[in-house]
């Protein structure tokens, strides 16, 4: 477990996705990929280790992504077979906000 903080760039230690934090609430959270921990990009990936079935929807390059009170906002940089969760709850792609009509 550990505090996000905006700005901070992590990796999958399971697939080949890449985040970049947002907006992160100043608690202390697990930030998983494929049902792993996410790592600082500088670490080395453990060898041998594949996502989780439940946790291999996959995520998608240039996506937000978001939990359910709105606390953490991810952008994924590059796109994986894992799906990103905070302590073990999904995140879902953040929808864009409806623009107003212009009549």
């Amino acid at each position: 477990m550990s505090t996000l903080k905006a700005g901070s760039r992590l990796k999958s230690a399971v697939c080949d996705a890449e985040v970049m934090v947002v907006r992160a609430a100043a608690v202390e959270v697990s930030l998983e990929c494929g049902g792993a921990g996410m790592i600082p990009m500088a670490a080395d990936k453990p060898a041998g280790v594949a996502p989780s079935e439940a946790f291999a929807q996959g995520t998608l390059v240039g996506k937000r992504y978001t939990d359910a009170d709105d606390r953490f906002e991810l952008l994924c940089t590059k796109g994986g077979k894992g799906s990103l969760s905070i302590d073990g709850a999904l995140l879902g792609v953040k929808q864009a906000k409806a623009l107003p009509s212009s009549d």
